[in-house]
């Protein structure tokens, strides 16, 4: 009976379902992240190297 009892509470318990969820979040914002950080990347160079020529130039 206590075998059974604790086999209906695992099929009950929903905490590793938060932590999949919680993982599947994590890793969409990743995926997400690195994304903006490939698109934005090359634009955010160039305004570095136009502050430094500006800078240089003084």
């Amino acid at each position: 009976m206590k075998l059974l009892r604790r086999i209906l509470a695992l099929r009950t318990d929903e905490r590793g379902q938060s932590m999949v969820e919680y993982g599947l979040i994590t890793a969409l914002i990743a995926v997400v992240a690195l994304t903006a950080v490939e698109t934005l990347g090359g634009g955010i160079v160039d305004v570095f190297e136009s502050i430094t020529d500006e800078l240089a130039g003084i």
